[in-house]
């Protein structure tokens, strides 16, 4: 087990060196130019060029990419062209805030999606099964921004029950330890502060883990229809064993994995897919974060910023694999 963990953790280094060459290639594509967009449409040529020059902007398509490698190698992810903040000091801010999202999504999606498909399956055909899985076709087929706003003009014009946007009512107090809202108003005891902050995760939570929802919810019901025809399955039953014992402890453990899977997957992706949804609840985390940049022809953040959420993403499918053991026994790691 140490060593394949050892070995992927190895290969991770030809993988961030891949994604930050395509990254590099594909945000210098992109039509624009940055010190236009800083200096604005009224700068003449002359503040135009000398700001590319104290850029680096000049510079050969290789010079500038082995500046930005020699940077990331030396732990630094440079400053943005737009603020000139630093950009580690901002994803220290900002990357818990889209983390704690996914995060809540995902729990909300495994334990609605996992119940939805596992009551589908034992139920094939009834009434629950038509209506859970017509309801995960819709969940996956609805567009994020159409599903935000809708929930924003239900819960927050039309009941007011829900803040419409943001992470934290203004004026609340919080005292950050781990900028994690949630937890830190729990470190701290402060009840309030922790009310608040969920308030305002339960919308954009809910908008973004509707997809995953749906997806885990479809696969669960799969697995567990094949896994449900199996002998020992059959044995279980014949033996007396309580329904709920022989499903959750027989055949959901065996149905688990492809679910594991997608659950592996699905993470990795609305950590790095989050941008409709912190755009829509101007939630202040990174996907709103590269947005901004890349509208701003903003290089250095687009390029670290990916390079981060592609290291997670890495680090989220070895903890995938991983569990599979736990799950099921006979997988060796070779």
């Amino acid at each position: 087990m140490l060593k394949y963990i050892i070995r992927r953790l190895f290969m991770l280094i030809p993988v961030l060196i891949g994604v930050s060459i395509l990254t590099f290639s594909l945000i210098h594509l992109i039509p624009g130019d940055p010190a236009r967009s800083m200096l604005g449409e009224k700068a003449t040529e002359a503040q135009l060029e000398s700001l590319r020059e104290e850029l680096g902007l000049n510079d050969p398509y290789i010079v500038q990419y082995g500046r930005f490698l020699g940077n990331i190698v030396q732990g630094d992810l440079g400053e943005s062209i737009q603020s000139k903040e630093n950009i580690a000091e901002q994803l220290l801010y900002k990357l818990p805030a889209t983390v704690e999202l996914t995060i809540f999504a995902m729990i909300l999606a495994i334990i609605v999606g996992v119940l939805a498909g596992v009551i589908a399956a034992v139920k094939q055909y009834s009434w629950f099964d038509n209506i859970s899985m017509t309801g995960a076709l819709f969940g996956v087929s609805l567009p994020i921004f159409w599903l935000g706003l809708m929930m924003i003009w239900l819960f927050s014009v039309v009941f007011n029950i829900l803040p419409p946007s943001g992470r934290l009512t203004s004026g609340m107090e919080l005292t950050t330890i781990t900028n994690f809202y949630l937890l830190d108003s729990l470190l701290t005891g402060n009840w309030a502060t922790f009310k608040d902050a969920f308030s305002h995760l339960l919308m954009p939570g809910l908008a973004l883990g509707t997809i995953p929802m749906a997806i885990i919810a479809r696969m669960t019901r799969s697995s567990m229809l094949e896994v449900m025809r199996q002998d020992y399955i059959r044995t279980a039953n014949a033996k007396g064993l309580r329904t709920r014992f022989v499903v959750f402890q027989h055949a959901l453990k065996n149905a688990f994995l492809p679910v594991l899977t997608v659950i592996g997957l699905q993470f990795g992706l609305l950590l790095g897919g989050a941008v409709l949804t912190e755009t829509i609840f101007s939630w202040p985390g990174i996907g709103r974060y590269v947005y901004l940049a890349v509208l701003g022809r903003d290089y250095p953040v687009v390029q670290s910023t990916i390079l981060i959420v592609a290291t997670i993403f890495v680090l989220v499918n070895l903890i995938t694999d991983i569990l599979y053991k736990y799950f099921d026994p006979r997988i060796r790691f070779d």
